[in-house]
């Protein structure tokens, strides 16, 4: 067994675990057993390990093989009726679990339907859910590098406020570290009445990523070609592009998922100083995160960016930024190695995230990203991970690092 912590219901949420690493990745998704009814004549499943949290794990214990799979951490809540198999399942895995059982009450549990001429499935809870919030992390895990947020707009700046307020509380202003944080988008809230409450949340995140029908909710669009029917490279192009030319002062990345067609990484370019350069006055203020406050002395700033303490021009210290625009396809080409897409978009959020936290660019991430989500769709529910006393791990009989490269080639 990993890094787990038990706590029970009554205990404090801030309560020293005995081992603590270095955690690189806390996902704030639910953890959901799911029961699933197929069109006949498949069989339905029981007791399925599912939900937005689970998947998002799943992705950054990927590319966490032991011992860095204890730098993943996430919320474990385990009711009355928690499965003994799906424990068993998660124990294997070895992450910095935060187990806490609730005799009390029951697991979140939600039952997913296939049904009409698309097999659409259909999904509702059966049990009250119970969501996370950072005032249940304890300190290890708070200090995570990276987080990965699902929820709406107003929720996701309460939680970056409040991750933010406690990682200050429990550090020297001088050994305070922002993390990273990549918000998904919870769908039932990406409408257009939302798109002002998006655009003040996206100064407070590394990353937004919502899939491509999301991204086309927030701008009253359903965003498919009319032509074919199918979803639009254009309109994901065209969206992306509005919500950047909003907020160019900002510095956010936005990576849309968009199911065969790959994936869109997007990211505003700028100019900035290259690190450990520059004058007293700019290392004495933070600017890295992009965008105008009201108390920045914009003089001073401005001063700062071109010249240095002898009042000489320094250009050759000013890197610019490109940016970032480009497609990334998806790993499985075709349906045939598809088999459950449930829960790949988390699973590309999580291993997005950890790539992010160990300095991989957006590029990078995004490939971790797809590769990732194609073992997540290969099967209803979880991949298989198998050991191997003489060789690395495998995860549905492959290794991750050698489809990861094959990946890559084919890029």
């Amino acid at each position: 067994m990993g890094s787990r912590m038990e706590s029970g219901p009554e205990e404090e949420p801030g309560k020293e675990p005995k081992h603590q690493p270095d955690i690189d990745f806390v996902t704030l998704g639910m953890l959901i057993i799911d029961d699933i009814d197929f069109p006949n004549p498949t069989p339905p499943r029981k007791d399925v390990l599912g939900g937005a949290g689970s998947f998002a794990v799943i992705g950054a214990r990927l590319f966490s093989p032991r011992p860095l799979s204890s730098t993943i951490g996430w919320i474990v809540d385990q009711g009355s009726d928690f499965p003994p198999s799906v424990t068993t399942l998660i124990d294997g895995w070895d992450t910095s679990a935060v187990v806490r059982h609730d005799p009390d009450r029951l697991t979140t549990r939600g039952w997913n339907g296939y049904g009409g001429a698309a097999d659409r499935r259909e999904f509702k809870y059966l049990t009250p859910k119970k969501r996370v919030t950072s005032d249940d992390l304890p300190p290890n895990l708070l200090q995570s590098r990276s987080f990965h947020l699902i929820c709406s707009p107003s929720r996701c700046q309460e939680l970056v406020a409040t991750i933010t307020s406690r990682r200050k509380e429990a550090s020297a202003p001088e050994a305070y570290t922002k993390p990273i944080i990549v918000w998904e988008p919870v769908p039932d809230l990406c409408s257009p009445d939302q798109l002002l409450n998006l655009t003040n949340t996206l100064p407070l995140v590394d990353v937004c990523s919502p899939n491509h029908s999301e991204l086309a909710g927030f701008m009253g669009d359903d965003g498919l070609d009319p032509a074919t029917g199918d979803i639009s490279t254009r309109a994901v192009e065209r969206a992306c592009e509005q919500l950047l030319d909003s907020m160019p002062l900002q510095s956010f990345a936005i990576v849309v998922r968009a199911a065969h067609k790959g994936c869109y990484v997007v990211k505003n370019g700028g100019r900035k100083r290259r690190p450990g350069q520059g004058s007293r006055s700019t290392r004495r203020k933070n600017y890295t995160r992009g965008g105008l406050r009201p108390d920045i002395d914009m003089t001073a700033l401005l001063a700062d960016l071109i010249r240095d303490e002898d009042g000489l021009v320094i250009r050759e210290e000013i890197e610019v930024d490109p940016g970032v625009e480009r497609w990334i396809p998806a790993f499985h080409q075709d349906g045939d190695g598809v088999v459950d897409p449930t829960g790949g978009g988390n699973t590309f959020l999580g291993a997005l995230s950890v790539a992010l936290a160990r300095g991989k660019s957006y590029e990078e991430a995004a490939v971790w990203g797809s590769v990732a989500a194609s073992f997540a769709v290969e099967q209803v529910g979880m991949p298989t991970l198998d050991r191997h006393e003489d060789g690395p791990e495998t995860w549905n009989g492959c290794n991750v690092l050698d489809r990861l490269r094959a990946f890559e080639a084919r890029l």
